[in-house]
């Protein structure tokens, strides 16, 4: 019995071990399962503990800092990759509250539209990225970080040619008009969004840009959301939580933005009219009663006068040139001849985006001419005024301000005729007739050498009138 008790236990032990070796390897596969899900709790528990150790009251670090917007796009391909290398956010990403505008319907209107132009020309005409990025616009307007209007938000560092907040404010785009119908959907969405309407899928967003670029702040926020091939982050720790976000305030008054003239009617005033009456072909373009008389010398010099430096002044005072920040609608460079022109009774303002284009000195030669960006003339005792554009650059000026296109013409080349007849003229002393008192020699007839050669392509621009 003893034996055979025996022989029945061995089996018995060998089950129950292979049953702990199961029971073990389960435990293991179960925890070695359960790290990703751990990790992502301690995230998620990371972002919930810095909430609720402060309470939702702002912590004693400071308010971080916004910096100018520098983008590299010389490597999209590159760009595309890093950014897809950085993983989204697991933690929380609430949808923003809901923001309704308080102020009067002067401040409505202004409001409405530059966040639909920030929609529009940072979205095109697309429903979705359009309210994307109004939901940042409106973030941005409830962080202590930023300005505390809907325009002060987008316009942040417009005066900059480059480094601005929102690219389209500084890089040249508001040269270029939207359609009618764009513009009107485009509004419609904005001033839904100043009664309420949320984008939830960005969460409280501060910043985004598209795959291509690479700022050097992407790996430094969190990555929260996606939108065609825009990414959207919002700040670490506490300052990206939705407590941050609860400043309360009444905005009583939008400031005009000049760029924004042309296509909003709330936008426009004295002051932007007397900048922007040039653009409309009206007389009288600066009115001198609104800016006073700057005294210019060469002081001034490689200064900056407004929009641009100053780079020279033509004897007499009543000639200047300047370099101008490149970048923006055309009604920047108003401000320049108002600012440099305005009280005199002749005044002729040459202009070049290009810094490396315009001339050091007058008189400005024929060459210098084509790669001109702006030009102001006025003499003001016969009622001359002229404002002009070089619509290459600014197609959206209206043709009766376009400069004449101005075509370099290089020097002819010598033939080598003329070099070969040079070589075989004698060396040393003149021939003796030409020392003879008196002697009139007639001038030599000029004999002009014709190549065979296929008819040329007819110009496709016209001559160029004088100088400005």
């Amino acid at each position: 019995m003893a034996s055979q008790g025996m022989i029945a236990e061995r089996p018995t032990r060998a089950r129950l071990w292979i049953a702990a070796v199961v029971v073990l390897g389960a435990v293991a596969a179960l925890s070695f399962s359960s790290i990703g899900f751990i990790r992502k709790s301690e995230e998620n528990a990371r972002l919930q503990a810095e909430i609720a150790a402060n309470g939702g009251v702002r912590p004693e670090t400071p308010v971080p800092v916004v910096e100018p917007l520098v983008l590299d796009a010389s490597k999209p391909d590159e760009a595309r990759k890093l950014n897809a290398d950085i993983p989204f956010s697991t933690a929380p990403n609430p949808a923003a509250r809901p923001f309704v505008f308080s102020g009067d319907a002067v401040a409505r209107d202004r409001a409405t539209d530059c966040l639909a132009a920030a929609m529009i020309y940072e979205a095109g005409d697309d429903p979705t990225g359009e309210r994307a990025v109004g939901q940042v616009v409106l973030n941005r307007l409830r962080h202590p970080a930023f300005p505390k209007t809907v325009c002060g938000v987008v316009f942040q560092g417009q005066e900059r040619s480059t480094g601005c907040q929102f690219t389209f404010t500084c890089d040249g785009a508001m040269a270029r008009q939207p359609s009618a119908a764009a513009w009107e959907r485009a509004r419609f969405l904005a001033s839904r969004m100043l009664v309420g309407d949320v984008y939830a899928p960005v969460g409280y967003s501060t910043h985004y840009h598209t795959d291509w670029v690479m700022p050097y702040w992407s790996k430094s926020l969190d990555k929260v959301a996606a939108v065609d091939t825009h990414l959207f982050f919002r700040w670490q720790g506490w300052w990206g939580t939705p407590p941050a976000f609860s400043r309360g305030f009444a905005i009583t008054e939008e400031p005009a933005i000049a760029k924004l003239a042309l296509i909003s009617p709330a936008h426009k005033n004295l002051e932007t009219d007397a900048l922007l009456a040039g653009l409309g072909g009206l007389p009288g373009l600066l009115d001198d009663s609104k800016m006073p008389m700057l005294t210019i010398g060469p002081d001034l010099i490689g200064k900056r006068i407004g929009p641009g430096t100053l780079a020279a002044i033509e004897p007499g005072g009543n000639g200047f040139i300047m370099k101008l920040d490149k970048g923006g609608d055309p009604a920047r460079y108003a401000e320049a001849a108002a600012r440099i022109c305005a009280g005199r009774t002749q005044c002729r303002l040459l202009a070049w985006t290009n810094p490396g284009a315009a001339p050091r000195a007058f008189p400005v030669a024929d060459a210098s001419l084509s790669s001109m960006s702006f030009s102001y003339m006025r003499v003001k005792e016969s009622g001359f005024e002229r404002m002009l554009y070089n619509c290459e650059e600014f197609p959206t000026a209206p043709r009766v301000q376009c400069m004449a296109r101005r075509i370099p013409v290089e020097a002819a080349p010598r033939l080598a005729a003329d070099e070969r007849a040079a070589a075989r003229l004698p060396e040393g002393n003149k021939p003796a007739a030409d020392s003879r008192p008196g002697l009139q020699l007639p001038a030599p007839r000029q004999i002009e050498v014709i190549r065979l050669q296929k008819p040329a392509a007819p110009a496709t621009g016209t001559a160029a009138p004088g100088a400005p």
